[in-house]
């Protein structure tokens, strides 16, 4: 029985690709929020992949979780919707409540991720995203 544990351990990495080099399915990470900050507030993820990000709410109000370059949170600070729902890099997620989003960014970047509403981002609600160049 151990050996045939060792062996599925051996070959798992195997068994995730499909013959490609890349491993199926997307990343997942969670980021939890409490006393209006991000944990973590600093992320690496592989351009190409796509991600999961498990966006866990803790606080009783409401929160944001906007990623994107300088100039998408310039546009943001000066409000431009109230709810947000259309777009995987931009997410609204109620008090105490759970949300999940997949995002692939295509190509290596820094980004922020932020959430715009009244007092947040003053506050410290602010987080750097890393996507690094593909393996």
């Amino acid at each position: 029985m151990r050996r045939l544990a060792v062996l599925l351990l051996a070959i798992a990495p195997a068994l995730a690709s499909c013959g490609t080099g890349t491993v199926v399915g997307p990343l997942r990470i969670e980021i939890s929020i409490h006393y209006s900050h991000y944990a973590p507030a600093t992320i690496s993820v592989p351009a190409g992949r796509p991600v999961t990000f498990v966006l866990r709410n803790e606080d009783p109000i409401d929160h944001e979780w906007i990623v994107g370059d300088a100039a998408l949170h310039e546009r943001h600070r000066t409000g431009t919707e109230e709810h947000h729902d259309a777009r995987p890099t931009e997410v609204s997620i109620d008090a105490l409540t759970t949300r999940e989003t997949t995002v692939t960014f295509a190509s290596p970047a820094t980004l922020t991720f932020i959430c715009h509403l009244p007092g947040h981002e003053a506050f410290g609600m602010v987080g750097t995203l890393t996507v690094t160049p593909s393996p």
